[in-house]
């Protein structure tokens, strides 16, 4: 996700490294090549241009004090520039109303009915709300399927009038269902369209006038770039929709359609989707994305995502384990499975500041915990619950259940064991401060 850009900024910050001072002449280059950066990543010169002319006057206007280097320093102004130009702060979906309705609208391909399956989940699971799903595409049976297995996934109702061919009609009756059945949001995924499908442009005008949502959602597929700005520019022209929702911008290496959709139609982009997982949807924050995008890390997402998997009461049974020097490979396979729930690997390494430069090139596949697992299920219940018990004798007989090499399995013992040594050296520092005043003497 926007791996170009972030390598191309990164080389036009090292232009200024070793510089004692702000000047005209290192500014210049510096932002020249930072417009270059962005052009590239698909942004339009135009909004390149302005981009960079506010980001060589905030930077010529600073003082550069002693404990931040120049080169520090633009990093910073062009954070906040790119913050601003994604929208500067977080747009909140409006589901106040009893029931909220929420048109989704979109190309056909984008990832529109999968978005409408992850909104229901995400309204369900994180919001305490009772969705209604709402199939109004009559045009593609394929896509009233999709959503009913999408529903039954999560376990979301899902409306839909196979012989009706009306899907104004459609929307009407499904507000009326969910009012008696009291759902609480109403989510309607219209049929994907063109923009200058000139019929279907006025049946999703249409469905607008009849229903009245609270919000209506444009969908658009990050990795076409400007293209998907021009589409989105197109349908609010004809919708007035409220936020953008950007689909597959894990695939997006450049970043155009992220960094300019806000500027260009002036309405937020509300949520980001990545992968076919229904857990895959994220709120998005435009300062968070802004420091993903320098190689700063996103350390509010991660703790966020982990807050949502570990709850207090592991927590503290988990930290009495520690304490007592007790932790296990069940409870390590247990920190394993909550981990994997948090998202991809390699995404969930990039939100750690500095990690993501240093891990781009590397192929780090979600089945990178299978050898351990594997390793771990080989084991009895005593092994497990005493790892000390584990001698030469039954590590060969867990590696080969494992399907793995004793050498595997000793490694593995190793760091695991230092892990606990770790684990030991913390607790003993953190009693009453005993541990820290020995070593001070």
């Amino acid at each position: 996700m926007f791996e170009s850009l972030s390598e191309r900024l990164d080389s036009a910050f090292k232009q200024l490294k070793g510089e004692g001072r702000i000047s005209e002449i290192n500014v210049a280059s510096t932002v020249k090549e930072i417009r270059r950066a962005l052009v590239d990543a698909d942004v339009n010169y135009k909004i390149a241009k302005d981009f960079t002319d506010r980001v060589r006057e905030k930077a010529l206007g600073e003082k550069v004090i002693t404990a931040i280097s120049p080169s520090q320093l633009m990093v910073k102004i062009v954070k906040d520039e790119l913050a601003a130009l994604m929208g500067g702060a977080e747009a909140e979906l409006d589901t106040k109303s009893n029931p909220s309705i929420i048109l989704i609208a979109g190309l056909q391909g984008s990832g529109k009915t999968t978005f409408s399956g992850k909104l229901a989940n995400f309204l369900k699971t994180k919001k305490g709300k009772k969705p209604l799903l709402v199939a109004a595409d009559i045009y593609r049976p394929a896509a009233i399927d999709q959503l009913k297995v999408l529903g039954e996934q999560i376990g979301v109702e899902v409306y839909n009038e196979p012989e009706n061919k009306n899907a104004v009609q459609i929307a009407q009756n499904a507000i009326q269902h969910a009012k008696q059945n009291n759902y609480n949001v109403i989510i309607i995924d219209t049929a994907g369209r063109l923009a200058v499908d000139e019929v279907m442009m006025i049946e999703v005008a249409n469905i607008k006038t009849a229903v009245k949502p609270n919000e209506i959602l444009f969908v658009v597929d990050a990795m076409t770039g400007q293209d998907a700005v021009n589409t989105a520019k197109a349908f609010n022209e004809r919708l007035d929709f409220s936020g953008v929702v950007l689909t597959k911008l894990d695939g997006d290496t450049r970043g155009g359609a992220a960094l300019t959709i806000k500027y260009t139609v002036e309405k937020p982009i509300k949520f980001v989707s990545m992968g076919e997982k229904l857990d895959t949807l994220d709120v998005f924050y435009p300062e968070r994305m802004a420091q993903r995008i320098l190689g700063m890390g996103d350390i509010t997402t991660l703790v966020e995502r982990a807050q949502e998997q570990f709850n207090e009461e592991q927590a503290k049974k988990l930290e009495k384990k520690i304490r007592q020097n007790q932790f296990d490979f069940d409870d390590f396979r247990e920190q394993l499975q909550q981990i994997k729930k948090m998202g991809n690997l390699k995404d969930l390494m990039g939100m750690i500041p500095g990690v993501g430069k240093a891990i781009k090139d590397l192929d780090i596949s979600d089945d990178a915990f299978k050898g351990i697992e594997a390793m771990i299920g080989s084991m009895t219940p005593q092994e497990r619950g005493n790892p000390d018990v584990i001698d030469g004798s039954r590590r060969k007989r867990i590696a080969k259940g494992a399907g793995k090499e004793i050498q595997d399995v000793n490694q593995f013992m190793k760091q695991f064991d230092q892990m606990r040594q770790m684990m030991k050296m913390m607790n003993k520092f953190g009693t009453g401060g005993k541990g820290l005043k020995a070593l001070g003497r």
